[in-house]
């Protein structure tokens, strides 16, 4: 009987040294690929970035206003730069859109364009990997006959939500992240923006290991107990990576969600929106698709963990806060409850300014509703924080996403080098247009509705607000031409952009600024530059829109409005 229970107990003792000895190699190296020699010590610190936009056809915005490289010529781009391979993670794939599509959006041919970009990796012998939660898109079909690897997530299995994520690693040395899908739509009728960095191995490799936790999530329907070494995150919001971008000094790291999906070390979505916000001093500038501090289910609780960071920045210190939201067919009606709620905390105190707008979206002639505004991201007098999710609890909490911050020091000599500068000057290009719209008391908005800017238009001065950094809303355009070996270089604000169209051909072979189509819609004057002030003269039309003036040291209670709704 006694050798019985000596026999099992040695067993038991054992079957526990498997585990823990699985356990110890599952946590060192059995998951992640090889890294090709890139390590923390020996990868590349001194980088470039670019924003990219894609704007559709019909939204213009003033002469003055901001170019950026056009996404879709931005990828050709990294497509150019691949040697051996390309990763990629999209929430959607659906970049081959239909007759009907193209019939009523010509532009939808960017996205067939870079479909074939994307077949043609294989007879150029760089590997296409891509991961992905879509069992049933076309595209990734076509593109697994052109030798693409693709790995499906069953993230309804592991976390009951989605891979939101939108993300390309090439060769672990380039990169993109923005709000654009492998969508049509996105090349051609939505308005979105990312950044493109070049030679940033040190970034791009935490970025790959983000890659490589859900390409090991294939065929999973649990998160495992235990990460691989190689997923851990190289920088957090801690331990940033410190490094040149554009000649610039820069801090930056990988952010991801949910919290289920965050390995040792890496920062989690919300932290780092915590920190940008809690560091910043002067200004925050926040544009998203939906904001609402709601986690939503059966019973609809209050999800308060943004909501509150902004309370306390505008009440506790004092910091400028605009909110430029999209209005589009799925705006929760709440949610322009929640932003009087914000507003109403301005009432009676002095110094303290939460201003708000929407962006509408357009009803074509098909009756789908186009145009809205896709960008996911927060500027401020000190970083920027970039992402794919919206600004909604349960966004955070069940679906995948990831999120790149950078920080830089206020008093940069070269302001213009500076994304935060850059991606500043393209928020207020959207700001101050007439595509927004601000909130109006005791009145439902209707999203549906779209501002018509025409040169017809009735003539106003809106005078802009003086920043808070001392250099005016003077926006830079920005010239590509020649990014590829230079660092980014701006023109003078007196300088005027050519208008042109550009075929598919050309745009795919050659760094062009985007084109503006449109008629001329305003211009800009700007008094003495001691003044630091800047005027635009914006036309409205005058059945439908009212410009107010703003002043200099406007509060909540007193904001530009482009139209009511």
């Amino acid at each position: 009987m006694k050798s019985q229970q000596k026999c099992i107990l040695v067993f038991a003792l054992v079957c526990c040294f498997a585990v823990l000895v699985a356990l110890i190699f599952s946590a060192v190296d059995i998951w992640g690929e090889d890294e090709d020699g890139i390590t923390e010590e020996n990868c590349s610190k001194d980088c470039r970035i670019v924003l990219v936009e894609n704007i559709p056809e019909d939204i213009s915005f003033l002469d003055n206003g901001t170019s950026h490289l056009p996404l879709s010529t931005g990828l050709y781009n990294l497509l150019d730069q691949a040697i051996r391979v390309v990763e990629i993670v999209s929430p959607l794939w659906l970049l081959n859109s239909s007759e009907y599509e193209s019939s009523f959006q010509p532009a939808a041919k960017k996205g067939r364009a870079l479909l074939s970009r994307l077949q043609g990796l294989k007879a150029k012998g760089i590997q296409l990997k891509i991961s992905s939660e879509m069992t049933d898109s076309t595209d990734l079909q076509a593109l697994a006959r052109h030798n693409a690897e693709v790995h499906y997530v069953n993230m309804t299995a592991l976390i009951k939500g989605h891979l939101h994520s939108s993300f390309w690693v090439v060769d672990r040395k380039h990169f993109y992240i923005g709000s654009a899908s492998m969508d049509w739509r996105s090349l051609a009728t939505r308005k979105e923006l990312g950044v493109l960095v070049y030679n940033c191995s040190c970034l791009a490799l935490d970025l790959h290991r983000l890659f490589s936790l859900y390409w090991g999530l294939q065929y999973k329907d649990f998160i495992p107990s235990f990460w691989s070494k190689r997923l851990f995150a190289l920088f957090n919001g801690d331990t940033p990576l410190d490094l040149t971008l554009n000649s610039t000094e820069a801090e930056a790291y990988i952010s991801s969600s949910p919290d289920a999906f965050t390995p040792k070390e890496r920062s989690s979505d919300l932290k780092a929106i915590s920190r940008v916000i809690q560091e910043a001093r002067h200004f925050i500038y926040i544009s998203i698709v939906d904001y609402l501090p709601l986690l939503q289910s059966s019973t609809n609780r209050y999800w308060s963990h943004i909501d509150g960071l902004i309370r306390e920045a505008l009440i506790l210190r004092k910091v400028q806060v605009r909110l430029l939201i999209s209005c589009w067919e799925k705006t929760h009606p709440l949610t322009f409850n929640f932003i009087w709620s914000l507003k109403s905390l301005c009432m009676q105190q002095a110094n303290c300014s939460l201003e708000a707008k929407f962006f509408s979206a357009r009803v074509q002639r098909d009756g789908s509703i186009q145009g809205i505004n896709h960008n996911r991201f927060m500027v401020t007098d000190r970083a920027i924080y970039l992402s794919n999710l919206d600004w909604v609890g349960k966004e955070f909490t069940f679906n995948a996403g990831a999120g790149l911050v950078i920080s830089q020091p206020e008093d940069t000599e070269e302001k213009s080098s500076s994304v935060i500068h850059q991606l500043r000057v393209a928020f207020e290009r959207d700001w101050f247009s007439c595509y927004t719209r601000s909130l109006q008391a005791n009145k439902i908005p209707v999203c549906n509705k779209h501002p018509v800017c025409n040169k017809h238009q009735l003539n106003k001065l809106v005078p802009a607000k003086t920043s808070h950094l001392g250099s005016g809303l003077v926006p830079i355009r920005t010239s590509y031409q020649e990014y590829r070996s230079a660092p980014i270089k701006t023109r003078s604000h007196n300088d005027r952009p050519k208008q042109r169209k550009t075929g598919h051909q050309e745009e795919a072979n050659e760094l062009v600024p985007i084109k503006d189509t449109h008629q001329e819609m305003g211009r800009v004057q700007l008094s003495h530059p001691d003044n630091r002030q800047l005027q635009i003269k914006i036309n409205y039309h005058d059945d439908q829109m009212e410009a107010l003036s703003e002043s200099a040291e406007s509060s909540g209670s007193n904001e530009i409005s482009n139209g009511s709704l």
